[in-house]
């Protein structure tokens, strides 16, 4: 203070001084600002989104979105520890708080290091409903070294479940002491404070949809016999946490020189996996399963744990609108598939679209309900579109899978040879696969294992890719996969003796993965509502005999008789997240002189009449002479056109149409006797080109023959969905083309 009476008395003060009394004028400012935290909460589906609330007074509240700025809202995301603000939105777009909204008319330069800097009515003073609550978007991008205080996130560096000895071996690891990173150490967490909502979330973060009571004899035994270095503080968590370092600091706890908690012991968890993930005594992990029939599916991920939210509604498949969509209710989806909590809440489609009815919309969760299906929902989907389809991305278990497996020789990580490591006389050494039957099913997994998506291509030579000369050997043979499989060793493939014809070498196994892939889907609707009876004269036949569109006992000279053809309208969409495209390039498309086109896939779709027990009666097939977008969704542009020898291919949200009354678009069924059959098409049915999803290729009818007339009724896309029954009658109406 004396210094500061010495500027006053001096006419014309130094530097010094002045440069004293403007610190000491900030200092005295600082000192009398209300000390206040920040926190992004609400709706929200990533870590630095939400609604903008302020703890102050002991009680956390929002901020109205009157006056507020991108200038407020740099300063709140700054506050938080991230680099900046991205945007901010008025009007409660993160879902409404409660309790007192703190501030309202905010307003701020940018350059305040706290929004208690910026002036505004006061706290409490607003004149403002929760409606009106403000939210931001921060950037991903935190201030290096920031330190948070009201949450774990930045405070920790790491979580992890450490397994004791005896379970070191069991994959994936669910049990075993809670510890955190902090500083370079690894420390515990005392269990005086720990509840079982904190279990709930570092279980869900790991991949685990639930938790179980362990054997406390043993960890307790454990800690009795080894020094322990505990962390400061206690946690709380709500349960709804995506991960722990979202949950709240508890009070600092109170550790003994000894090293103890009180009469606390070290935090242990034990998780449940999911069926998939369930570990077995020989392989570390389960066979893949034929899983039960769920209410909710994801459709279109690349990943595991992954993609387009769809629930099951009067047995018909629908999709989720992201109206409210947020990781509460991605983590109800992800926990009831048997994965852990949500990492992210997708919106706008961004797993691809699905098809037909939107079955839920404006979904309100808890987080602890066992099913989407029991979250508040509104029935009345209308005003949402397949382009607002929800997703998730869950958190699942680390199972090692690939750790097994690699990519060699390839010009980019996404292909190569395939080289899978395998146990060899008591050790473990990479090989390669045998390339006989290797297939687009097989490749696909091979891409799932590794995290890379969906297979392109799958190779059967590589000798082009110089692989890991000491992996030359093949160690895995007579591979096949159903398609669900999580890795290749749960496909079905010999055992220890393996049998490869041509060997490894040049016929080694390759595959080239992408991070998107079309996928074909025929609207089955149009099937039915399109279904008829024509009696077509042979000589207006000859190219459809000559192209292997009529039965067998059709003959090439025989222009006198008629066939009875089921005709029919094939509609196939692209929802998936690429284009469709043949897998041969012109120069190796084939001319055909009767139609006198090109076939760019020599089988395109398969149509089958089957018995009721799945024998075939009868069949037919579609060339694809004309790969074409027939028609877009709004705002697509067509691309692929056949005229003038075009390209070929389906756009996504695009869809080829095949009119019934083109050759070939029908089963010859002149030598069927009167019945009930099963009408079938598949698409893409030797998987020539990769999709995303091959179980919505195969479209099923029901189907009665009396002779004159049939039924067209129950037509469905993989599941049985149940329709009303369409009767049509013989058609005589020939036209000659």
């Amino acid at each position: 203070m004396s210094t500061l009476w010495f500027c006053l008395a001096m006419a014309f003060p130094s530097a010094l001084c002045i440069f004293s009394l403007l610190a000491l004028v900030q200092a005295q400012s600082e000192s009398q600002q209300p000390k206040i935290q920040l926190r992004l909460a609400g709706n929200k589906r990533k870590h630095y989104e939400g609604r903008l609330e302020v703890f102050y007074n002991n009680e956390w509240g929002t901020i109205c979105d009157d006056d507020f700025s991108i200038l407020a809202a740099q300063v709140a995301c700054r506050e938080l520890g991230f680099l900046g603000a991205v945007s901010w939105s008025p009007s409660a777009k993160f879902g409404q708080g409660e309790g007192r909204i703190w501030l309202d008319n905010v307003h701020c330069t940018g350059r305040e290091k706290s929004l208690a800097e910026c002036p505004s009515n006061g706290f409490g003073v607003s004149d403002c409903r929760h409606s009106e609550d403000v939210g931001v978007i921060c950037n991903q991008k935190r201030i290096p070294g920031h330190r948070i205080n009201n949450t774990l996130e930045e405070r920790v560096e790491e979580i992890r479940i450490r397994p004791i000895s005896s379970h070191l071996k069991r994959i994936p690891v669910t049990e075993g002491y809670v510890e955190i990173k902090e500083r370079g150490k690894w420390r515990q967490i005392c269990d005086e404070e720990w509840t079982p909502l904190n279990n709930r979330v570092v279980c869900g973060m790991y991949g685990f949809p639930g938790e179980k009571n362990y054997n406390n004899k043993v960890y307790k035994s454990l800690s009795m016999r080894k020094k322990k270095n505990y962390w400061g503080f206690s946690v709380n968590c709500t349960g709804n946490e995506a991960h722990l370092s979202s949950c709240r600091l508890g009070k600092p706890l109170e550790l003994k020189r000894n090293g103890t908690c009180g009469r606390g012991l070290p935090v242990v968890v034990s998780c449940v996996p999911g069926r998939a993930f369930a570990p077995s005594s020989s392989t570390g992990f389960r066979k893949a399963y034929r899983p039960e029939q769920p209410l909710v599916r994801l459709r279109g991920g690349s990943n595991i744990g992954e993609g387009r939210v769809e629930v099951l509604k009067n047995g018909v498949w629908g999709t989720v609108c992201d109206d409210n969509w947020n990781l509460r209710a991605a983590t109800i989806v992800c926990r009831e598939l048997g994965f852990g909590s949500a990492k992210e809440a997708l919106t706008g489609a961004k797993l691809g679209q699905g098809m037909g009815p939107v079955h839920m919309n404006e979904v309100e969760c808890s987080g602890f309900e066992k099913s989407l299906t029991d979250c508040y929902f509104n029935n009345d989907a209308l005003g949402c579109s397949h382009e607002e389809d929800a997703a998730v991305r869950c958190n699942i278990p680390a199972m090692g899978f690939q750790k097994r497996i690699r990519l060699s020789g390839g010009r980019n990580p996404y292909e190569g040879r395939v080289e899978v490591l395998t146990e060899k006389n008591g050790s473990l050494v990479w090989g390669t696969v045998c390339s006989e039957n290797w297939g687009m099913v097989e490749a696909m997994v091979v891409c799932r294992q590794l995290g890379l998506g969906f297979a392109s291509y799958a190779f059967q030579e590589t000798w082009y890719w110089a692989g890991d000369a000491s992996a030359d050997n093949v160690v895995m043979s007579g591979v096949r996969c159903s398609g669900t499989e999580m890795s290749l060793p749960q496909c079905l493939h010999h055992g220890k003796h393996i049998s490869c014809p041509k060997g490894g070498g040049r016929f080694a196994a390759g595959v080239s993965c992408s991070d998107s892939a079309p996928d074909l889907v025929l609207n089955a609707q149009l099937v039915e509502h399109t279904t008829y009876l024509e009696d077509r004269p042979m000589y207006a036949l000859q190219c459809a005999l000559e192209e292997n569109c009529l039965s067998s006992t059709a003959k090439k000279n025989d222009h006198s008789s008629y066939r009875r053809l089921l005709r029919f309208s094939s509609q196939i969409h692209n929802v998936g997240r690429s284009d469709f495209r043949p897998k041969l390039g012109y120069h190796a498309w084939t001319w055909h002189e009767c139609h006198r086109h090109y076939h760019s896939m020599e089988v395109f779709t398969h149509y089958d009449l089957l018995s009721l027990n799945g024998t075939k009666v009868a069949e037919g097939h579609k060339a694809s002479f004309c790969l074409e977008d027939t028609q877009c969704d709004e705002g697509i542009q067509k691309r692929y056109v056949c005229a003038n020898f075009g390209e070929q291919g389906i756009t996504v949200g695009c869809w080829d149409t095949y009119r019934h009354d083109i050759d070939c678009q029908w089963i010859d069924i002149t030598d069927v006797k009167p019945g009930d059959y099963i009408f079938q098409v598949v698409i893409n049915p030797n998987y020539d080109v990769a999709e995303s999803d091959y179980s919505n290729n195969i479209m099923k009818c029901k189907c009665r023959y009396d002779g004159y007339r049939i039924w067209m009724y129950h037509c469905h896309t993989g599941e049985l969905q149940k329709k009303n029954c369409v009767e049509v009658e013989v058609s005589n109406n020939f036209k000659p083309s």
